[in-house]
């Protein structure tokens, strides 16, 4: 149980599956909000997981011009072609990067959202990145990250500016991230997937659920717990 005034209503026309996706799409949103994300420009999101197909999502909702997805995952690229990514990318493929780049007519990305949490994600980060940017590293990294000099120096002479970006609060309570989401959930604009969602378990099987995570490589998408 949880205190009433910490519960967000949501219209009832957003199915429970949906409804759970509300943190997700709060991070994605709180994201673009810290690196001050302004429409018109080309947009790379690095991974394709649920957090980063709503990043791509509001962004493009924010007025991107065009938004791009990364991933080695053909699913989940599949997935964001069918949420509404302009383009995927798969970062398997030979010569990735300049394939990508020119989408942007060479110029690079006006704004790059790494949403994965790994070291190779976060250097691409950089690369990518256009002059003057903007990069937000929303994903959480679990290993330790090093950059070159020459890496460094694409950050001194593009000159972008880089931020991280912590969940998805903000004052006061709930909160824009939490408040645009159940408008647009409710509007059918932010778009859900069944997806998303990886597997369902019941309450009693939960510790099964939550022991899928020792090999989180294997976890595509949203584990879902339902009450019985």
């Amino acid at each position: 149980m949880i205190p009433e005034r910490n519960a967000v209503k949501y219209d009832p026309v957003i199915p429970y599956e949906q409804a759970a996706m509300f943190e997700p799409s709060t991070v994605a949103l709180h994201g673009l909000s810290c690196v001050d994300y302004r429409g018109g420009g080309h947009v790379a999101v690095l991974g394709g997981g649920t957090i980063g197909l709503f990043t791509m999502q509001w962004a493009k909702l924010l007025g991107a011009r065009q938004t791009v997805v990364f991933d080695m995952n053909g699913g989940r690229l599949e997935l964001a072609k069918k949420l509404g990514a302009d383009a995927v990318v798969n970062t398997k493929q030979d010569g990735f990067e300049k394939a990508a780049l020119e989408l942007t007519g060479g110029k690079g990305f006006d704004f790059v959202f790494e949403t994965a949490g790994s070291p190779v994600t976060m250097r691409m980060a950089f690369e990518l990145a256009a002059g003057k940017s903007g990069v937000c590293f929303i994903g959480t990294p679990h290993a330790d990250l090093t950059f070159t000099p020459k890496q460094w120096e694409n950050m001194n002479r593009k000159e972008f500016k880089l931020t991280g970006s912590w969940m998805s609060y903000s004052a006061p309570f709930p909160g824009r991230e939490w408040e645009m989401t159940a408008h647009y959930f409710a509007t059918g604009q932010l778009k859900f997937d069944p997806a998303l969602i990886f597997r369902t378990f019941p309450m009693s099987r939960a510790a099964e659920a939550f022991a899928l995570y020792k090999n989180p490589a294997q976890v595509h998408g949203k584990i879902m717990l339902v009450n019985e």
